[in-house]
């Protein structure tokens, strides 16, 4: 699905026109809808500030619209291809339905990384077929990944102007007792 598509699902999910889209990205009212509709019938293409700002408008991330071509099987299928190549993704049977599973013991950090983003995917899907979350909560976790991903733990990590100033004042309190 190209962009301009991308940007027009989402959208019309958000129950936004073109004309408020438009304003809110910073174009000028008497010609936000005419950008928008050139940029979601392909007639131009956002570049990476304009996709940021449509995304944070948007409230998804902006890799959400810039998906790769799958807008027919063929292109789907090299799609799925160039993730066995990335990612050692790699189509299975089980139970006589081909299923898609990262080889992690072949695909080393590549295929592991693909894993965990399958896990997470899985795990929201579950919650979202077992009612504890809404729909929208799971679109929500879908086009904002990893924004509110809670499978993965991340550190945040503080500053190194903070680290100094932590370290200096610890120093300092030793040298105090």
């Amino acid at each position: 699905m190209a962009i301009g598509e991308r940007i027009h699902f989402f959208r019309t999910l958000r129950g936004m026109t073109q004309k408020y889209l438009g304003m809110a990205v910073g174009f000028p009212e008497r010609s936000a809808d005419v950008r928008l509709a050139q940029y979601e019938t392909g007639t131009r293409t956002p570049k990476a500030d304009l996709t940021a700002a449509l995304a944070h408008t948007l409230d998804v991330s902006p890799q959400a619209l810039s998906v790769p071509d799958i807008d027919n099987y063929i292109g789907l299928a090299h799609t799925l291809f160039a993730l066995e190549d990335i990612y050692s993704l790699k189509v299975i049977e089980v139970d006589g339905r081909a299923c898609l599973q990262a080889d992690i013991f072949q695909g080393g950090r590549q295929a592991s990384e693909l894993n965990k983003i399958l896990i997470a995917w899985r795990e929201q899907a579950a919650k979202l077929e077992a009612g504890e979350i809404t729909k929208e909560d799971y679109d929500r976790w879908r086009y904002n990944y990893p924004k509110y991903d809670t499978t993965q733990r991340w550190a945040k990590v503080p500053s190194k102007e903070l680290s100094d100033a932590l370290i200096k004042g610890l120093k300092k309190q030793r040298k105090d007792k």
